[in-house]
């Protein structure tokens, strides 16, 4: 494992993230108490500090593990958690990004993660009916306090985490060192807005769903969905099925077979050599030990610019407008300069 900034701070975090929203059975799909105990110590022998949480996962389970596991070793961890989601759906302000919903969840999340700080905490989906000023000063609040280390966003356009960093900038409040989105080879709308916006702000990018909720592990050979067979478990599974997505799988096994690793592996492999695009770091969530030591494998394998390019090429998304209209104009924009100015940002 090796290691990487977070975004425009000095924090050093492991190249992979675990994520834990399998840790716990509440949901009907995760993972006990001692396998949960396994992943983890599988990942940290792989080197891995980067732990990944939220106050919503398995009803508050995730957190009470993770908390319980890391105890003896708690300074040594990167420990992440969000908030934002509502663990009580008849309470108006049981969820959502303004301040009472804020510290309610924090101190909740410390007692269950037994630590009196965590070292990054995410906005876990963008609110709007909240102010951006009031959620950027209650962050920066909890800051100042010791609370928290460093902020993130997930989930939130690219505009919006864009002008909530100017605001914070401009009034000296804690800025945002990274944002979490959706992104595999299944799912590259991300590199229309979130990712260059990312990467021109020097925020670190941490990817979920990297497996396409299990379209990418392997399971459906031929680019067809065998009868009975199933996707990973979880919430967002079922929307990664369609054809598209399928033949890319394919692509992604046929490297595989070529390379002797595993789909997921090619996968994971993919992303991480995605750095051109800033810093990406994947977010691995297993159900098992075994397969989260086949994920981890993927820090082995690397893979080839030809089968980064055929992968590109199976998974390509257009980038529209205003991004394709303006590479259509750019000899218009630049007249006979066009090929004659090398552009390093570009």
């Amino acid at each position: 494992m090796r290691y990487r900034l977070l975004g425009n701070t000095g924090l050093r975090v492991s190249e992979l993230c675990l994520g834990t929203m399998t840790f716990g059975e509440e949901w009907g799909w995760g993972a006990g108490q001692e396998e949960s105990r396994r992943m983890l110590g599988a990942f940290l022998d792989r080197g891995g500090n980067f732990l990944d949480t939220a106050n919503h996962y398995t009803g508050g389970t995730s957190e009470r593990f993770l908390g319980e596991f890391i105890a003896a070793d708690r300074q040594r961890m990167v420990l992440a958690t969000k908030y934002t989601l509502n663990g009580r759906p008849g309470d108006p302000n049981g969820g959502g990004n303004h301040r009472k919903s804020l510290v309610q969840a924090l101190e909740g999340s410390l007692r269950r993660l037994g630590t009196d700080y965590v070292d990054l905490y995410w906005v876990h989906l963008w609110d709007p009916m909240t102010p951006m000023e009031e959620t950027l000063r209650a962050l920066d609040d909890v800051v100042r306090a010791g609370k928290v280390l460093y902020v993130g966003i997930s989930d939130a356009p690219a505009w919006v985490v864009a002008r909530m960093n100017t605001l914070a900038q401009f009034r000296d409040w804690s800025a945002f060192a990274a944002i979490q989105t959706q992104y595999s080879l299944v799912e590259r709308t991300s590199e229309r807005e979130l990712l260059p916006m990312a990467k021109a702000l020097d925020l670190a990018v941490t990817a979920w769903g990297p497996l396409g909720g299990g379209v990418l592990t392997g399971k459906f050979q031929g680019g067809v969905k065998p009868e009975g067979a199933r996707l990973s478990e979880g919430p967002f599974a079922p929307m990664f099925v369609n054809e598209r997505n399928l033949l890319i799988a394919e692509a992604a096994a046929q490297v595989a077979r070529e390379v002797g690793g595993s789909p997921s592996q090619v996968a994971l492999a993919w992303l991480r050599q995605q750095q051109h695009r800033g810093v990406v770091i994947p977010i691995l969530g297993a159900r098992t030990c075994e397969q989260l030591q086949d994920n981890l494998a993927c820090l082995d394998l690397q893979l080839t610019q030809e089968h980064l390019d055929r992968l590109d090429l199976a998974s390509a998304i257009t980038l529209g407008f205003p991004h394709d209209f303006a590479d259509a104009m750019r000899s218009t924009v630049l007249g006979k300069a066009v090929d004659g100015v090398v552009d390093h940002r570009r």
